[in-house]
Protein backbone atom coordinates (compact mmCIF):
# COMPACT_ATOMS: atom_id res chain seq x y z
CA UNK A 1 0.00 0.00 0.00
CA UNK A 2 1.25 3.44 -0.89
CA UNK A 3 1.91 5.92 1.87
CA UNK A 4 2.08 9.70 1.89
CA UNK A 5 4.23 11.79 4.21
CA UNK A 6 2.95 12.17 7.75
CA UNK A 7 0.38 14.96 8.10
CA UNK A 8 1.35 17.99 10.15
CA UNK A 9 0.45 18.27 13.80
CA UNK A 10 -3.30 18.84 14.21
CA UNK A 11 -4.51 22.27 15.23
CA UNK A 12 -7.53 24.48 15.54
CA UNK A 13 -7.86 25.01 11.79
CA UNK A 14 -8.14 21.28 11.15
CA UNK A 15 -10.74 20.98 13.90
CA UNK A 16 -12.70 23.87 12.38
CA UNK A 17 -12.59 22.23 8.94
CA UNK A 18 -13.81 18.92 10.33
CA UNK A 19 -16.66 20.71 12.12
CA UNK A 20 -17.58 22.42 8.85
CA UNK A 21 -17.54 19.11 6.97
CA UNK A 22 -19.65 17.32 9.54
CA UNK A 23 -22.06 20.28 9.74
CA UNK A 24 -23.04 19.96 6.07
CA UNK A 25 -25.34 17.01 6.83
CA UNK A 26 -27.44 18.41 9.70
CA UNK A 27 -27.60 21.88 8.15
CA UNK A 28 -29.00 20.36 4.98
CA UNK A 29 -31.85 18.73 6.90
CA UNK A 30 -32.54 21.26 9.66
CA UNK A 31 -32.20 24.59 7.87
CA UNK A 32 -35.09 24.14 5.45
CA UNK A 33 -37.57 22.43 7.80
CA UNK A 34 -39.51 25.66 8.52
CA UNK A 35 -39.88 26.14 4.75
CA UNK A 36 -41.62 22.81 4.03
CA UNK A 37 -45.17 24.26 4.04
CA UNK A 38 -44.10 27.14 1.79
CA UNK A 39 -42.35 24.73 -0.57
CA UNK A 40 -45.50 22.66 -0.86
CA UNK A 41 -47.60 25.72 -1.68
CA UNK A 42 -45.09 27.16 -4.13
CA UNK A 43 -44.57 23.92 -6.04
CA UNK A 44 -48.21 22.76 -5.75
CA UNK A 45 -47.24 19.61 -3.86
CA UNK A 46 -49.14 17.78 -1.12
CA UNK A 47 -47.66 16.91 2.27
CA UNK A 48 -46.45 13.46 1.20
CA UNK A 49 -44.68 14.84 -1.86
CA UNK A 50 -43.10 17.64 0.13
CA UNK A 51 -41.84 15.30 2.86
CA UNK A 52 -40.28 13.16 0.13
CA UNK A 53 -37.60 15.86 -0.15
CA UNK A 54 -36.42 14.75 3.30
CA UNK A 55 -36.84 11.01 2.71
CA UNK A 56 -34.92 11.15 -0.57
CA UNK A 57 -32.08 12.95 1.19
CA UNK A 58 -31.87 10.29 3.94
CA UNK A 59 -31.90 7.33 1.53
CA UNK A 60 -29.30 8.83 -0.81
CA UNK A 61 -27.16 9.84 2.18
CA UNK A 62 -27.15 6.26 3.47
CA UNK A 63 -26.11 4.58 0.23
CA UNK A 64 -23.62 7.19 -0.96
CA UNK A 65 -21.53 6.63 2.16
CA UNK A 66 -20.66 3.14 0.96
CA UNK A 67 -18.92 4.63 -2.09
CA UNK A 68 -17.05 7.49 -0.41
CA UNK A 69 -15.21 5.21 1.99
CA UNK A 70 -13.43 3.09 -0.64
CA UNK A 71 -12.87 6.15 -2.86
CA UNK A 72 -11.03 7.95 -0.07
CA UNK A 73 -9.07 4.83 0.83
CA UNK A 74 -7.88 4.65 -2.78
CA UNK A 75 -7.33 8.31 -3.74
CA UNK A 76 -7.00 10.03 -0.37
CA UNK A 77 -9.34 12.15 1.73
CA UNK A 78 -8.60 15.56 0.18
CA UNK A 79 -9.54 15.05 -3.49
CA UNK A 80 -12.62 13.01 -2.63
CA UNK A 81 -13.96 15.48 -0.08
CA UNK A 82 -13.41 18.34 -2.53
CA UNK A 83 -15.38 16.44 -5.17
CA UNK A 84 -18.17 15.70 -2.69
CA UNK A 85 -18.56 19.30 -1.56
CA UNK A 86 -18.46 20.46 -5.19
CA UNK A 87 -21.35 18.10 -5.99
CA UNK A 88 -23.18 19.43 -2.95
CA UNK A 89 -22.67 23.03 -4.07
CA UNK A 90 -24.11 22.38 -7.54
CA UNK A 91 -27.01 20.38 -6.12
CA UNK A 92 -27.86 23.13 -3.62
CA UNK A 93 -27.88 25.63 -6.48
CA UNK A 94 -30.26 23.36 -8.41
CA UNK A 95 -32.55 23.11 -5.36
CA UNK A 96 -32.66 26.88 -5.03
CA UNK A 97 -34.04 27.20 -8.57
CA UNK A 98 -36.22 24.06 -8.59
CA UNK A 99 -39.27 24.63 -10.83
CA UNK A 100 -41.16 21.55 -9.58
CA UNK A 101 -41.33 19.21 -6.61
CA UNK A 102 -39.84 16.40 -8.71
CA UNK A 103 -36.85 18.61 -9.51
CA UNK A 104 -36.43 19.45 -5.84
CA UNK A 105 -36.61 15.79 -4.78
CA UNK A 106 -33.89 14.92 -7.31
CA UNK A 107 -31.82 17.90 -6.17
CA UNK A 108 -32.11 16.81 -2.56
CA UNK A 109 -30.89 13.32 -3.44
CA UNK A 110 -27.91 14.86 -5.25
CA UNK A 111 -27.33 17.13 -2.24
CA UNK A 112 -27.12 14.08 0.01
CA UNK A 113 -24.70 12.36 -2.37
CA UNK A 114 -22.34 15.28 -1.87
CA UNK A 115 -23.07 16.06 1.78
CA UNK A 116 -22.24 12.62 3.09
CA UNK A 117 -18.64 13.06 1.90
CA UNK A 118 -18.21 15.61 4.67
CA UNK A 119 -19.55 13.33 7.38
CA UNK A 120 -17.76 10.15 6.28
CA UNK A 121 -14.41 11.76 5.52
CA UNK A 122 -14.55 14.16 8.45
CA UNK A 123 -14.57 11.14 10.77
CA UNK A 124 -11.88 9.40 8.73
CA UNK A 125 -9.64 12.49 8.81
CA UNK A 126 -9.95 12.62 12.60
CA UNK A 127 -8.96 8.94 12.80
CA UNK A 128 -6.01 9.51 10.46
CA UNK A 129 -4.62 12.36 12.56
CA UNK A 130 -5.53 11.66 16.18
CA UNK A 131 -5.38 7.88 16.64
CA UNK A 132 -7.72 5.71 18.73
CA UNK A 133 -8.39 7.46 22.04
CA UNK A 134 -7.54 10.84 20.57
CA UNK A 135 -10.10 10.33 17.81
CA UNK A 136 -12.84 9.64 20.35
CA UNK A 137 -11.92 12.80 22.25
CA UNK A 138 -11.81 14.97 19.12
CA UNK A 139 -15.10 13.53 17.84
CA UNK A 140 -16.57 14.45 21.20
CA UNK A 141 -15.32 18.02 20.80
CA UNK A 142 -16.82 18.13 17.31
CA UNK A 143 -20.05 16.74 18.73
CA UNK A 144 -20.21 19.36 21.47
CA UNK A 145 -20.00 22.12 18.87
CA UNK A 146 -22.41 20.35 16.54
CA UNK A 147 -24.96 20.09 19.35
CA UNK A 148 -26.05 23.60 18.45
CA UNK A 149 -26.91 22.73 14.82
CA UNK A 150 -30.27 21.00 15.51
CA UNK A 151 -31.43 23.97 17.59
CA UNK A 152 -29.93 26.77 15.50
CA UNK A 153 -30.75 25.35 12.06
CA UNK A 154 -34.55 25.65 12.20
CA UNK A 155 -34.35 29.06 13.88
CA UNK A 156 -32.04 30.46 11.19
CA UNK A 157 -34.07 28.78 8.47
CA UNK A 158 -37.25 30.34 9.81
CA UNK A 159 -35.70 33.81 9.79
CA UNK A 160 -34.50 33.39 6.20
CA UNK A 161 -37.88 32.00 5.15
CA UNK A 162 -39.79 34.96 6.56
CA UNK A 163 -37.36 37.58 5.27
CA UNK A 164 -36.47 36.25 1.83
CA UNK A 165 -38.44 33.10 1.01
CA UNK A 166 -37.70 29.37 0.96
CA UNK A 167 -35.30 29.42 -2.00
CA UNK A 168 -32.83 31.54 -0.07
CA UNK A 169 -32.34 28.75 2.48
CA UNK A 170 -30.75 26.74 -0.31
CA UNK A 171 -28.87 29.86 -1.38
CA UNK A 172 -27.43 30.04 2.12
CA UNK A 173 -26.28 26.42 1.79
CA UNK A 174 -24.59 27.31 -1.51
CA UNK A 175 -22.70 30.14 0.21
CA UNK A 176 -21.67 27.86 3.09
CA UNK A 177 -20.43 25.19 0.68
CA UNK A 178 -18.41 27.71 -1.36
CA UNK A 179 -16.66 29.01 1.76
CA UNK A 180 -15.94 25.43 2.81
CA UNK A 181 -14.51 24.61 -0.61
CA UNK A 182 -12.14 27.58 -0.45
CA UNK A 183 -10.94 26.66 3.05
CA UNK A 184 -10.44 23.01 2.13
CA UNK A 185 -8.58 23.91 -1.06
CA UNK A 186 -6.23 26.25 0.78
CA UNK A 187 -5.75 24.53 4.13
CA UNK A 188 -6.54 20.80 4.12
CA UNK A 189 -3.54 18.58 3.46
CA UNK A 190 -3.84 14.88 2.70
CA UNK A 191 -4.17 12.79 5.88
CA UNK A 192 -4.49 9.27 4.44
CA UNK A 193 -1.04 7.71 4.84
CA UNK A 194 -2.22 4.21 3.93
CA UNK A 195 -3.77 4.52 0.48
CA UNK A 196 -4.95 1.19 -0.85
CA UNK A 197 -4.54 0.87 -4.65
CA UNK A 198 -7.04 -2.01 -4.61
CA UNK A 199 -9.71 -0.27 -2.56
CA UNK A 200 -11.98 0.18 -5.62
CA UNK A 201 -11.54 -3.36 -6.85
CA UNK A 202 -15.03 -4.86 -6.41
CA UNK A 203 -13.54 -7.98 -4.89
CA UNK A 204 -11.37 -5.89 -2.55
CA UNK A 205 -14.34 -3.69 -1.61
CA UNK A 206 -16.43 -6.72 -0.73
CA UNK A 207 -13.48 -8.19 1.13
CA UNK A 208 -13.03 -5.00 3.16
CA UNK A 209 -16.70 -4.80 4.05
CA UNK A 210 -16.75 -8.52 4.81
CA UNK A 211 -13.76 -8.05 7.11
CA UNK A 212 -15.64 -5.33 8.98
CA UNK A 213 -18.86 -7.34 9.23
CA UNK A 214 -16.97 -10.35 10.60
CA UNK A 215 -15.25 -8.21 13.24
CA UNK A 216 -17.55 -8.51 16.24
CA UNK A 217 -15.96 -5.63 18.08
CA UNK A 218 -16.36 -3.34 15.09
CA UNK A 219 -19.99 -4.39 14.69
CA UNK A 220 -20.51 -3.93 18.43
CA UNK A 221 -19.14 -0.39 18.43
CA UNK A 222 -21.09 0.44 15.26
CA UNK A 223 -24.25 -0.97 16.85
CA UNK A 224 -23.74 1.26 19.91
CA UNK A 225 -23.54 4.25 17.57
CA UNK A 226 -26.53 3.12 15.49
CA UNK A 227 -28.67 2.33 18.52
CA UNK A 228 -27.91 5.70 20.06
CA UNK A 229 -28.86 7.50 16.86
CA UNK A 230 -32.02 5.40 16.54
CA UNK A 231 -33.14 6.68 19.93
CA UNK A 232 -32.47 10.25 18.87
CA UNK A 233 -34.25 9.78 15.54
CA UNK A 234 -37.23 8.24 17.33
CA UNK A 235 -37.58 11.54 19.16
CA UNK A 236 -36.94 13.64 16.05
CA UNK A 237 -39.49 11.77 13.94
CA UNK A 238 -42.15 11.37 16.61
CA UNK A 239 -41.88 14.23 19.08
CA UNK A 240 -43.78 16.80 17.02
CA UNK A 241 -46.75 14.44 16.67
CA UNK A 242 -46.72 13.57 20.37
CA UNK A 243 -46.00 17.02 21.82
CA UNK A 244 -48.05 19.16 19.45
CA UNK A 245 -50.87 16.90 18.20
CA UNK A 246 -51.35 14.63 21.21
CA UNK A 247 -50.38 16.85 24.15
CA UNK A 248 -51.53 20.14 22.62
CA UNK A 249 -48.21 21.94 23.02
CA UNK A 250 -48.10 25.24 21.09
CA UNK A 251 -45.80 24.95 18.04
CA UNK A 252 -43.72 27.93 19.15
CA UNK A 253 -42.94 26.12 22.43
CA UNK A 254 -41.75 22.96 20.71
CA UNK A 255 -38.28 24.32 19.90
CA UNK A 256 -37.61 24.94 23.61
CA UNK A 257 -38.17 21.28 24.43
CA UNK A 258 -35.98 20.27 21.52
CA UNK A 259 -33.34 22.66 22.88
CA UNK A 260 -33.54 20.89 26.25
CA UNK A 261 -32.51 17.65 24.54
CA UNK A 262 -29.76 19.47 22.66
CA UNK A 263 -28.47 20.72 26.02
CA UNK A 264 -28.32 17.13 27.25
CA UNK A 265 -26.30 16.15 24.19
CA UNK A 266 -23.93 19.07 24.73
CA UNK A 267 -23.33 18.03 28.35
CA UNK A 268 -22.65 14.44 27.30
CA UNK A 269 -20.24 15.47 24.54
CA UNK A 270 -18.35 17.70 26.97
CA UNK A 271 -18.04 14.82 29.46
CA UNK A 272 -16.77 12.55 26.70
CA UNK A 273 -14.17 15.10 25.63
CA UNK A 274 -12.90 15.47 29.20
CA UNK A 275 -13.02 11.87 30.43
CA UNK A 276 -12.33 9.55 27.47
CA UNK A 277 -8.54 9.73 27.66
CA UNK A 278 -8.71 9.02 31.39
CA UNK A 279 -11.32 6.24 31.44
CA UNK A 280 -11.03 4.72 27.96
CA UNK A 281 -13.61 4.04 25.27
CA UNK A 282 -15.19 0.89 26.70
CA UNK A 283 -15.79 2.36 30.16
CA UNK A 284 -17.28 5.49 28.63
CA UNK A 285 -19.64 3.35 26.55
CA UNK A 286 -20.69 1.51 29.71
CA UNK A 287 -21.41 4.83 31.44
CA UNK A 288 -23.40 5.92 28.39
CA UNK A 289 -25.46 2.72 28.51
CA UNK A 290 -26.39 3.28 32.17
CA UNK A 291 -27.41 6.89 31.55
CA UNK A 292 -29.40 6.01 28.42
CA UNK A 293 -31.28 3.21 30.18
CA UNK A 294 -32.02 5.44 33.17
CA UNK A 295 -33.46 8.20 30.99
CA UNK A 296 -35.30 5.96 28.55
CA UNK A 297 -36.60 3.68 31.32
CA UNK A 298 -38.03 6.65 33.19
CA UNK A 299 -39.54 8.02 29.99
CA UNK A 300 -41.24 4.70 29.21
CA UNK A 301 -42.45 4.25 32.79
CA UNK A 302 -44.20 7.63 32.95
CA UNK A 303 -45.72 7.07 29.51
CA UNK A 304 -46.93 3.57 30.39
CA UNK A 305 -48.36 4.75 33.71
CA UNK A 306 -50.35 7.51 32.02
CA UNK A 307 -48.52 10.27 33.87
CA UNK A 308 -47.98 12.36 30.73
CA UNK A 309 -50.79 14.90 30.70
CA UNK A 310 -51.65 17.64 28.22
CA UNK A 311 -49.81 20.93 27.78
CA UNK A 312 -46.51 22.10 29.17
CA UNK A 313 -46.53 19.97 32.37
CA UNK A 314 -47.05 16.77 30.38
CA UNK A 315 -44.42 17.71 27.82
CA UNK A 316 -41.92 18.44 30.60
CA UNK A 317 -42.55 15.08 32.27
CA UNK A 318 -41.90 13.32 28.96
CA UNK A 319 -38.97 15.33 27.60
CA UNK A 320 -36.90 15.68 30.79
CA UNK A 321 -35.99 11.95 30.78
CA UNK A 322 -35.22 12.24 27.07
CA UNK A 323 -32.70 14.96 27.92
CA UNK A 324 -31.06 12.47 30.29
CA UNK A 325 -30.93 9.93 27.45
CA UNK A 326 -29.25 12.58 25.32
CA UNK A 327 -26.47 12.96 27.90
CA UNK A 328 -25.74 9.27 27.37
CA UNK A 329 -25.99 9.77 23.62
CA UNK A 330 -23.42 12.57 23.76
CA UNK A 331 -21.05 10.28 25.69
CA UNK A 332 -21.65 7.18 23.60
CA UNK A 333 -21.60 8.52 20.04
CA UNK A 334 -17.95 9.70 19.80
CA UNK A 335 -16.65 6.74 21.79
CA UNK A 336 -18.50 4.23 19.65
CA UNK A 337 -17.17 5.92 16.52
CA UNK A 338 -13.63 6.02 17.88
CA UNK A 339 -13.76 2.37 18.91
CA UNK A 340 -15.06 1.22 15.53
CA UNK A 341 -12.48 3.14 13.49
CA UNK A 342 -9.46 2.44 15.70
CA UNK A 343 -8.30 -0.95 14.31
CA UNK A 344 -8.57 0.09 10.66
CA UNK A 345 -6.20 2.94 9.76
CA UNK A 346 -5.67 1.34 6.35
CA UNK A 347 -9.39 1.46 5.51
CA UNK A 348 -10.81 4.07 7.86
CA UNK A 349 -12.94 5.43 5.02
CA UNK A 350 -14.67 2.11 4.45
CA UNK A 351 -15.10 1.58 8.19
CA UNK A 352 -16.62 5.04 8.58
CA UNK A 353 -18.89 4.52 5.57
CA UNK A 354 -20.29 1.19 6.72
CA UNK A 355 -20.88 2.56 10.22
CA UNK A 356 -22.71 5.56 8.77
CA UNK A 357 -24.84 3.32 6.56
CA UNK A 358 -25.88 1.24 9.55
CA UNK A 359 -26.67 4.38 11.53
CA UNK A 360 -28.99 5.73 8.83
CA UNK A 361 -30.60 2.32 8.29
CA UNK A 362 -31.46 1.99 12.00
CA UNK A 363 -32.87 5.52 11.98
CA UNK A 364 -35.03 4.82 8.94
CA UNK A 365 -36.32 1.64 10.57
CA UNK A 366 -37.47 3.31 13.79
CA UNK A 367 -39.11 6.09 11.79
CA UNK A 368 -41.15 3.52 9.87
CA UNK A 369 -42.06 1.66 13.07
CA UNK A 370 -43.25 4.85 14.74
CA UNK A 371 -45.34 5.81 11.71
CA UNK A 372 -47.13 2.45 11.73
CA UNK A 373 -47.57 1.99 15.49
CA UNK A 374 -48.25 5.51 16.80
CA UNK A 375 -51.52 5.36 18.73
CA UNK A 376 -52.01 8.94 19.86
CA UNK A 377 -50.09 8.40 23.12
CA UNK A 378 -46.38 8.77 24.06
CA UNK A 379 -46.02 5.02 24.62
CA UNK A 380 -44.65 4.09 21.19
CA UNK A 381 -42.15 6.97 21.17
CA UNK A 382 -40.92 6.13 24.68
CA UNK A 383 -40.81 2.42 23.86
CA UNK A 384 -38.60 3.00 20.83
CA UNK A 385 -36.20 5.16 22.84
CA UNK A 386 -36.00 2.45 25.52
CA UNK A 387 -35.44 -0.26 22.91
CA UNK A 388 -32.57 1.80 21.50
CA UNK A 389 -30.97 2.12 24.94
CA UNK A 390 -31.28 -1.61 25.52
CA UNK A 391 -29.80 -2.32 22.09
CA UNK A 392 -26.75 -0.19 23.00
CA UNK A 393 -26.38 -2.15 26.24
CA UNK A 394 -26.73 -5.54 24.53
CA UNK A 395 -24.20 -4.59 21.85
CA UNK A 396 -21.70 -3.57 24.50
CA UNK A 397 -22.21 -6.72 26.61
CA UNK A 398 -22.37 -9.35 23.88
CA UNK A 399 -20.23 -7.95 21.06
CA UNK A 400 -17.69 -5.51 22.49
CA UNK A 401 -16.93 -6.68 26.03
CA UNK A 402 -16.13 -10.39 25.37
CA UNK A 403 -13.49 -9.40 22.86
CA UNK A 404 -11.98 -6.46 24.74
CA UNK A 405 -8.19 -6.64 25.02
CA UNK A 406 -7.88 -5.26 28.51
Amino acid sequence: MAETPAPPAPGRLLLALVIGLVAVGPLSTDLYLPSLPAIGRALEADVAQTQLTLSAFMVAFAFAQLAYGPLSDRFGRRPVVIAGIAIYTLASFACAFAPSIEWLVAGRAAQAAGACAGVVLGRAIVRDVYGREGAARMLALVGSVMAFAPAAGPVLGGIVEVAFGWRWNFGLLVAFALVLLVLIGRSLVETNRHRDPRALDPVAMLRNYATLVRDRRYMGYAACVSAGYAGLFSFISGSSFVLIDDLGLPPDSYSWYFALCVAGYFIGAQLAARLTLRLGIDRMLAIAAVIKCAGAGTMFAVALAGLVGPGIPGATVLVAPMAVYMIGFGIGMPNGQGGALAPYPHMAGSASALMGFQQMAWAAAVGIVFGHLHDGTPRVLAGLVLASALAHTASLLFLVRPFAKR
